[in-house]
């Protein structure tokens, strides 16, 4: 039996690995696996070391203050890999925790071939982090096309997938009308997938619920979570009193409820590109501690915090970060947009020109051949 562990260091890696991983288990079944990975990974029966929830970290500071436990779940991990021995570890996303278990693991053992998928943002920050990578990996893959000339000048093997999130969708149909009530136009709200996360824009994202509930009354608004925190969300809508608002964390009900949605309001990251997959209107959001936000301001050397803004130079989906991210500010923009159609269609038919330079149909398949490849040589 070959082996590949997979190491994931929050819940979009752990979506991305399982639809690479699913493609992988139907072309072979001579692979075993073991993880560091979430419900995606679990539902085709990989069994993971630990929870998730205890590596994923948020920011900066809380980097800092959890240092000591990190370092030693690094260490946790590279230890168990080691024991597996895998004749592939495949890392995905989450760097500063992947690829110090990955550095770590190639210095132990130089036979383990080390493959990450989704390549450092060295094109918005630290782009010196490149000549450190080209000596613990072996290959690359990519999800953005401009992102190659970065690796290809340090001579770093690389291959652009496409993002595997815009692949074709699944066509099976998902009754959704126990969800949604009295034919209300859906408005989908992703207030983001970690606890801190949560913590600092549910609050502001129920204010605008409120401000919008005083203006629109077809509305239904529903929250994306994960199946670890849907239930808190529930809890903290009950507490509201909200009785036109619900939440999901079943991944083939959200992406029913969100091509069924009329718009959507979401936190900055993976989940915008689906929401322009879906072909719907929405704003990006985000907030994080003054501390954090300062570190981050002087680091970056990109104008935007969303890749869609970022490849197309200029704001296709309206940004409210930091002090614009308030619940008065977003209501304005929300508004705004909702009265203005002919801006909605303007931002479907950009965002559709920039996504289709990140697909090739097939990317979970092309991941898994690199994967293949790698277990042959």
């Amino acid at each position: 039996m070959k082996k590949i562990f997979i190491l994931t260091g929050e819940p979009s890696g752990d979506k991305l690995a399982s639809k690479v991983i699913s493609q992988l288990k139907n072309s072979r079944s001579d692979i075993q696996y073991l993880s560091v990975g979430g419900e995606n990974l679990r539902a085709l029966g990989i069994k993971s070391l630990y929870d998730l929830k205890e590596v994923t970290y948020l920011g900066f500071t809380r980097v800092l203050l959890n240092i000591l436990k990190i370092k030693s779940k690094i260490n946790e991990t590279v230890k168990e890999i080691l024991k597996f021995k895998p004749d592939i570890l495949f890392s995905i996303d989450s760097p500063d925790f992947t690829l110090r278990v990955a550095k770590e693991v190639k210095k132990r053992d130089s036979s383990i071939k080390t493959i990450h998928f989704v390549a450092p943002q060295v094109w918005v920050w630290r782009e010196h982090r490149v000549k450190q990578l080209k000596s613990f990996l072996d290959h690359i893959l990519l999800l953005f096309p401009f992102e190659k000339k970065y690796f290809d000048k340090e001579g770093i093997q690389t291959t652009f997938t496409g993002h595997p999130l815009l692949e074709e969708q699944d066509k099976s149909k998902v009754d959704i009308t126990q969800i949604i009530k009295d034919n209300k136009k859906i408005f989908s709200i992703f207030p983001g997938s970690r606890l801190s996360e949560i913590n600092i824009l549910v609050p502001i994202l129920f204010e605008f619920v409120k401000k919008m509930n005083e203006k629109y009354k077809d509305l239904f608004f529903v929250f994306h979570s994960t199946t670890e925190h849907v239930q808190l969300i529930q809890d903290l809508l009950l507490r509201e009193g909200f009785k036109n608002c619900g939440a999901i964390g079943d991944e083939k009900i959200k992406s029913h409820v969100l091509k069924s949605s009329m718009f959507a309001v979401a936190k900055s990251g993976t989940v915008s590109l689906e929401i322009c997959n879906a072909k719907v209107p929405s704003v990006i959001i985000y907030k994080m501690g003054i501390i954090n936000f300062l570190i981050v301001k002087m680091l970056v050397k990109v104008k935007f915090a969303n890749i869609i803004n970022i490849a197309a130079d200029e704001e296709v989906i309206p940004e409210l970060l930091q002090s614009k991210c308030n619940p008065k500010k977003i209501f304005e923009t929300v508004d705004r947009l909702l009265g203005d159609k002919s801006n909605l269609e303007n931002q479907i038919i950009k965002s559709q020109g920039i996504i289709s330079n990140f697909k090739t149909k097939r990317s979970s398949e092309i991941a898994s051949s690199v994967l293949i490849h790698h277990l042959k040589t």
